[in-house]
């Protein structure tokens, strides 16, 4: 993902862009029905891209050293998301499973959950969010180490192309740990429902 500064659009622009897109599709923007389209669509991007105006550094900022010595592993499981897809804009829905092992502090666990709200409310390549989501937390909390699991099911597969539904696409990111230790990734896959070999 470019780290380049984007110049939004102004309102105008995006409501524009809209009513180009109804036109395309074969209506006419100024009927009664479509009149307030361009609006709630502006709204609806406003709230399904928000991830871009988020930190997620930010988010796993405050964490907690008194644990009472507790080392083991800390799960976090069907996180829901919906993202949307950077190649046909439109929705991947599924859940997040998530599990670290602390070295010195862990974090509240809605913090997981928010972290996952940041990187999916951005146009998004799955295996990009199952690795960002897994970078972030090892590179604020310095863990033993991070697992992150993705299953998901995209609209773009599932209502044109090859309109396959029900197929699920499952990716994950083991770092420290999770990657070095068939242990724990073993114990992670199933506690999520993924048998592990």
């Amino acid at each position: 993902m470019s780290e380049d500064k984007v110049v939004r659009p102004s309102e105008a622009e995006f409501d524009e862009a809209v009513r180009t897109l109804i036109r395309w599709a074969g209506d006419n923007p100024d009927r009664e029905g479509l009149i307030e389209t361009p609006k709630r669509v502006r709204e609806a991007y406003n709230e399904f891209f928000a991830g871009y105006g988020e930190d997620p550094k930010a988010i796993l900022g405050k964490t907690f050293e008194e644990t009472s010595g507790y080392d083991d592993m800390v799960t976090l499981t069907n996180i829901d998301f919906v993202s949307h897809c950077e190649h046909h804009l439109l929705p991947i829905i599924g859940k997040v499973h998530i599990a670290y092992i602390p070295s010195e502090k862990v974090v509240g666990i809605s913090k997981l959950a928010r972290l996952v709200e940041v990187f999916a409310k951005r146009l998004q390549l799955q295996e990009a969010m199952t690795a960002q989501i897994a970078d972030a937390i090892n590179e604020v909390m310095s863990p033993k180490g991070v697992a992150v699991l993705i299953e998901a099911k995209h609209q773009c597969m599932t209502t044109r192309g090859v309109r396959k539904d029900g197929v699920s696409m499952v990716t994950s990111s083991m770092l420290g740990l999770f990657k070095q230790d068939n242990t724990y990734r073993k114990e992670f896959m199933n506690l999520v429902g993924h048998k592990s070999a």
